[in-house]
């Protein structure tokens, strides 16, 4: 393997790209499969380009993601404005925040995370019922690896399993029996939380309460699922590369693991896990309706 303009190339004549991306979606196993199977190196398609890899290191910036707790809110005027001038403050200066005492029971949340993990660690056999590529699947409940596994220059070292919960809800049979019960709870508690956070998003602006959800931005909700396992050479890859949200509003759910960082003045920042708190990221719809900040996560 060499490096030519700032990308790996594989000096490998007989390395086909296309033929090792058709075989791992065949399988059907997705990463975790790689791993049980006990590979030692992270194979071809999953190494990004050196220029993506890289971390420079000479610019340092004091910024970290504000925890906002939401004890109470609307109980008190001036308790209500403070968190809307917090919440306004996080919007305009890095575009994340996090919650805390949001209204979601920490056992929710926490069999929320095992519920994910344990299908994930299903046997391939069950999970195989669930894969697909399809952009109109037979199955409301999809699992896969790499959306964009064909697309992408390279693929993420995860598996994802993904679900529209809203406005229209699966019926319990079409959800797999590991997250058949925890899956709605969680959706009806994150609907709720979302409601707030639209009204605290519509006063922060200047605007009515009622305003953004007014225009139907919470009307919906995707429940999207990452498991990341173990990599044998993580300076090689991405559990997740760069992208923004493309929707009105993420919140976030992290294990104690972390990882996940923002973009904020041409440097990532970690975002390191809060117990019981729920991290909050301005979507790219928002953005592009109203002056809020670009920013990526």
């Amino acid at each position: 393997m060499v490096v030519s303009g700032g990308a790996e190339v594989c000096d490998d004549p007989n390395y086909d790209r296309k033929t090792e991306q058709k075989a791992f979606d065949d399988s059907k196993a997705g990463v975790k499969g790689l791993v049980d199977a006990g590979v030692s190196k992270v194979p071809r398609m999953f190494i990004a380009p050196p220029n993506m890899r890289a971390v420079s290191d000479t610019k340092k910036i004091q910024f970290s993601v504000p925890v906002i707790d939401l004890e109470g809110v609307g109980n008190n005027s001036q308790h209500h404005k403070e968190i809307i001038d917090k919440v306004r403050h996080a919007c305009e200066t890095g575009g994340f925040f996090q919650v805390a005492n949001h209204g979601i029971p920490l056992s929710i949340l926490e069999e929320m995370k095992d519920g994910v993990r344990r299908f994930f660690e299903l046997d391939v056999g069950v999970k195989k019922e669930f894969y697909t590529r399809d952009p109109q699947p037979k199955t409301r409940f999809r699992y896969t690896s790499n959306f964009d596994l064909y697309t992408a220059p390279f693929a993420n070292w995860r598996d994802t399993c993904f679900c529209i919960m809203a406005p229209d809800p699966p019926k319990p049979e079409e959800l797999p029996s590991v997250l058949r019960d925890i899956q709605p709870e969680y959706m009806n508690h994150v609907m709720r939380l979302g409601s707030c956070l639209f009204k605290l998003l519509s006063e922060a602006l200047g605007l009515k309460p009622s305003y953004l959800e007014e225009m139907g931005c919470a009307d919906g909700l995707s429940v999207l699922c990452h498991y990341y396992p173990p990599c044998p050479e993580p300076e090689l890859t991405f559990g997740t590369s760069r992208h923004s949200d493309n929707d009105f509003l993420t919140v976030l759910l992290q294990d104690q693991i972390g990882g996940l960082q923002v973009f904020y003045q041409d440097q990532w920042v970690d975002v390191p896990p809060v117990p019981g708190a729920l991290v909050v990221n301005i979507g790219d719809l928002l953005q592009a309706s109203l002056p809020l900040p670009n920013n990526y996560d």
